[in-house]
């Protein structure tokens, strides 16, 4: 096998095994508006492995300023053909030099996968946590429910209500694994300009003047045929156990449905079991299971 970088030569290569493989793997940051903005550098340092000039496995690390500042690497992609653990071995250590300048890296690996997940293991990679992937039709949607007056529901002002988004956000996910690190103007930003964007699916949910909740349903893809994501769902500390998840689920599968979408779907950390219980509730079905591996340290 011979290993390369990914530079300007191969880059369409590796875009097309990214397309080639992303169903085997998780694939959040494999859609095609990702590989569009995928940028070679310091921020997604990119090694492929080769065979007869054609790529047999390939691992490239997200090291953006997001995840940087929770001080850890996240893999976009971590695959070999074959899920072969010497090939897996050899990415890894090349990309040991940014492994090091992060405390931590992390890869999801499907349910589906369980030879990916033996081979992780033997690399130092842990379970750090679990999530599972939630499906609803949106056929004979429950009404929304009841709120007191001082409540009311509108969509994201851009201009005057990233501030609004980011404290709800931040407040609500700060003990969340996985989503401790806060999100910064910037990138609520660049949600609203993402081509996954639906106008009017960013909505909040005020007290009187006071932001206490959000939900986003975005465009998005499963099982080639156009979906709704709905994430972030979020409701501050001490508005919690209300009901306003609830409403605030419902207000996005109704949105949803006049968008034209007939599905939606969501991802929850299993952990969190108390919104797990709400989607369940609320007649979602559990389709996939991801685990989310964790590298504390390097390999000897």
């Amino acid at each position: 096998m011979k290993l390369e970088a990914v530079t300007r030569e191969n880059l369409e290569e590796f875009f097309a095994y990214c397309r080639a493989h992303r169903l085997e793997v998780d694939d959040s940051y494999l859609y095609e508006e990702d590989l569009a903005e995928f940028q070679l550098g310091d921020e997604n340092p990119t090694y492929v492995l080769k065979e007869e000039g054609k790529i047999v496995a390939a691992a490239s690390l997200i090291l953006d300023d997001y995840h940087r500042r929770g001080n850890r690497g996240r893999f976009r992609i971590l695959h070999a053909v074959g899920n072969k653990p010497e090939a897996i071995r050899v990415l890894i250590e090349a990309l040991q030099s940014s492994i090091r300048e992060v405390e931590y890296v992390i890869v999801f690996i499907p349910d589906e996968n369980p030879a990916m997940a033996k081979i992780v293991g033997k690399f130092d990679f842990y379970v750090e946590r679990a999530s599972c992937l939630l499906v609803r039709d949106t056929k004979d949607l429950p009404s929304l429910p009841v709120l007191p007056e001082s409540f009311s529901l509108r969509t994201f002002q851009s201009g005057s209500d990233e501030t609004n988004w980011i404290t709800v956000r931040n407040l609500s996910f700060a003990s969340l694994l996985g989503n401790q690190t806060p999100l910064v103007e910037e990138q609520v930003v660049k949600m609203t300009k993402d081509e996954d964007h639906l106008p009017g699916g960013m909505l909040l949910l005020f007290d009187g003047e006071q932001a206490v909740g959000i939900v986003r349903g975005a465009k998005d893809e499963y099982e080639d045929h156009p979906i709704m994501n709905i994430g972030p769902l979020a409701v501050v500390p001490g508005y919690q156990g209300r009901g306003l998840g609830r409403f605030l689920l419902r207000a996005a599968m109704g949105f949803g449905k006049e968008e034209g979408y007939d599905r939606v779907i969501l991802c929850v950390n299993a952990e969190n079991e108390g919104a797990k219980a709400l989607y369940l509730k609320e007649e979602f079905v559990q389709v996939e299971g991801i685990r989310c591996f964790r590298r504390d340290k390097e390999i000897e």
